[in-house]
């Protein structure tokens, strides 16, 4: 391959990989620009030096993804002039990106093959400010501290001593830290004094451990895994198992509901989950088992993981409010196809027209549970006020103030609260939601439902600045803290509706699955499913869904357009791959209270679970989107669908005609 065609690549690189994952320091993206990644990996291999994948390099070890090595670099926010030390250098690459930025890298490899092929690749590349030793990168290079910055490539339980004692003061050390390899979190560590170092998360990821004298921890215990080369055969009397207690039914629309209806029996809270964002068939199956569950047991509110201010303008349709509707179209920011197609609108219109013939008070309210819409939901609040307290009003908006210069991209105030100078916006939006708490009596006996809407638009704003003010701190903090603010919002929704109100929820699987029977637990995380069972216990019924192959609705990368892609085949210790040996083409699967005691008990062995969201990467598939879960802890009832098709995106054309009511309008 030519020069230019990997130079052709590795701006595609940086574009989908590195800018398209909000990394955009002008001194990282032009030390990628600068170092040619195909000259640090084995010959055979080059054509692929710029895909979004680790890769095979000498003695067994591999070469980090380019997107990971440019966060672990940017989370250094290094300007020049820093003397930094890296541990373990492996093929040379990351070094080489440091050495762009840095003045001095030191580099420690403990292999002694791979240093001395990093150090050829290096010299070859003109790079002369990188020295690298064999040792134990885990003693870090006592000689040559205290380092400005420290880079480890190998996770360990907690950053060994000695590279804590060599960091300088105001100095950062990035490095993923973890006991099992498919569990670890990457953490910036910053040394604030000679005794006290600030820590925070930045992603989860996968490295090899770092071996050397100073890691040394016992490990904790491991649940057991399927692994289908050892398991082939028990695996295929389970799926006839599973075949043999499944519910079988041929399509979304003739879902049979009669026995499932019987085991969601008179709990408060159904969670319907799904495994992509994209599927047609789950929403239409969300759909079936929503309209029975409204129809047959009087359930009083659906609530989707979706942004309040949109949702509040389908709830206004299909409750025929009597009040102007908001100006804006709903689900009208990326990603649309999540709420705007044609499955959605198909709900939507049958609940307006069921609707029609109830009195208000009885009219089934749909609601939002997210926080992306900070900027609307401000709006929201401020055309309440002008209406009901202009001076209020005029307060909001000095106090809101402080977060328009960020409107066209929140994560820019992400960055901006990162600066220890920065001046954030937390007590003036905590302000504002506490005065309108206080006002609650005044402004309520007006309009119950519109102060209930500003009041939630609030507290979304509150808790959407909390969000963005630490989405840099991690994958873990910003995880939970949405779940947190929907479970809450849920909450709230549930006593407004009255005593014995009931709802349910439609969210991804990952969101309405019981956390403590995943990976996710073990990373500190927890969700709507775990938040909903320590707080209702039994009186939550969850459904997961899952498919096999098919296609998706799904972009790339965030903000990138929508695609219909090929959905792979699933993986064969997964659980996915499990249900499509049934040969069944759906079903559904009691897990729960009184399903088959035998079928439970042989389905706890972790396995792999597949999750799609708006974003799918087929080529790093493993990674990107399969994490280890035990399915009956998980949910209560699993629904199949062997082969799926994408949501069908709504048509502009569709709408013309409808009421200027219409959420959906354009």
């Amino acid at each position: 391959m030519e020069s230019s065609d990997f130079a052709a690549r590795r701006e595609s690189m940086i574009d989908d990989q590195v800018r398209g994952r909000g990394i955009t320091s002008p001194r990282v993206v032009d030390a990628l620009r600068h170092v040619r990644r195909e000259r640090f990996v084995p010959r055979e291999l080059r054509e692929f030096a710029y895909e979004d994948t680790g890769l095979p390099i000498t003695a067994g070890q591999t070469i980090t993804r380019p997107w990971i090595v440019a966060m672990m670099i940017d989370a250094l926010d290094l300007t020049g002039g820093e003397r930094v030390l890296e541990v373990g250098t492996g093929s040379g690459y990351a070094a080489a990106v440091l050495a762009r930025i840095a003045e001095r890298v030191y580099s420690v490899e403990r292999i002694a093959e791979l240093a001395g092929l990093a150090g050829r690749a290096l010299k070859d590349e003109g790079v002369d400010n990188v020295e690298i030793r064999v040792g134990d990168g885990s003693r870090g290079w006592p000689e040559a501290a205290p380092f400005d910055a420290i880079l480890v490539a190998a996770a360990a339980p907690a950053v060994p001593e000695p590279l804590k004692r060599q960091l300088a003061v105001g100095g950062r050390l990035v490095m993923p830290l973890g006991e099992d390899e498919e569990v670890q979190e990457l953490v910036c560590v910053t040394r604030l004094t000679e005794d006290t170092y600030d820590s925070r998360d930045l992603a989860d990821v996968s490295f090899v451990p770092l071996l050397g004298e100073e890691d040394r921890q016992p490990a904790g215990p491991r649940r057991r895994r399927v692994s289908w080369r050892q398991d082939l055969e028990p695996d295929r009397r389970l799926a006839d198992r599973i075949a043999a207690n499944a519910e079988r039914f041929d399509s979304a629309d003739d879902l049979p509901l009669e026995r499932l209806l019987s085991r969601i029996g008179d709990r408060r809270i159904v969670l319907l989950g799904e495994a992509s964002h994209g599927t047609s068939e789950f929403y239409r199956a969300r759909q079936r088992i929503t309209q029975a569950l409204i129809e047959e047991k009087g359930f009083d509110f659906v609530a989707i993981e979706g942004d309040w201010p949109d949702a509040a303008r389908v709830d206004h349709y299909v409750r025929h409010a009597d009040y102007p509707a908001s100006e804006w179209t709903a689900f009208a920011r990326f990603p649309t196809w999540m709420w705007r197609n044609e499955e959605v609108r198909g709900f939507v219109d049958w609940l307006h027209e069921h609707n029609a013939a109830l009195d208000p008070e009885r009219r089934v309210a749909f609601h939002g549970l997210d926080l992306y819409s900070l900027y609307n939901s401000i709006r929201a609040v401020l055309d309440y006020l002008d209406d009901v307290d202009p001076a209020v009003a005029e307060v909001a908006r000095e106090r809101y103030g402080c977060l328009v210069p960020f409107q066209s991209d929140p994560a820019t105030y992400a960055r901006a609260a990162l600066h220890p100078d920065y001046e954030t916006c937390e007590e003036p939006v905590l302000a504002m939601l506490r005065d309108l708490h206080a006002r609650h009596r005044e402004y309520a006996e007006h309009d119950g439902e519109r102060f209930l809407d500003a009041m939630q638009n609030a507290r979304l704003i509150a808790n959407a600045e909390e969000y963005y003010r630490t989405m840099f701190y991690g994958s873990r903090s910003a995880w939970n803290m949405r779940d947190t603010h929907m479970f809450e919002t849920l909450e709230h929704l549930l006593r407004h509706h009255g005593e014995g109100s009931r709802c349910v929820v439609w969210a991804h699987n990952s969101h309405v699955g019981d956390s403590e029977a995943t990976d996710m637990s073990r990373r500190g995380e927890f969700n709507i499913g775990r938040l909903c069972r320590a707080r209702f216990g039994d009186q939550v019924y969850s459904v997961g869904f899952g498919t096999d192959s098919g296609t998706v609705a799904a972009a790339s990368n965030w903000d990138s357009p929508l695609e219909i892609k090929d959905v792979r085949p699933s993986l064969h210790d997964s659980y996915e791959h499990l249900c499509h040996e049934t040969g069944l083409a759906a079903f559904l699967l009691p897990m729960g209270a009184g399903a088959d005691a035998d079928l439970r008990r042989d389905l706890l062995a972790d396995r792999l679970e597949r999750a799609i969201g708006v974003i799918y990467r087929p080529d790093s598939e493993r990674q990107s989107h399969y994490f280890h879960a035990t399915l009956p802890r998980q949910f209560d009832e699993y629904v199949w669908f062997d082969r799926t098709r994408a949501v069908r995106p709504l048509a502009s054309e569709s709408l013309g005609g409808m009421p200027d009511t219409y959420p959906f309008g354009v």
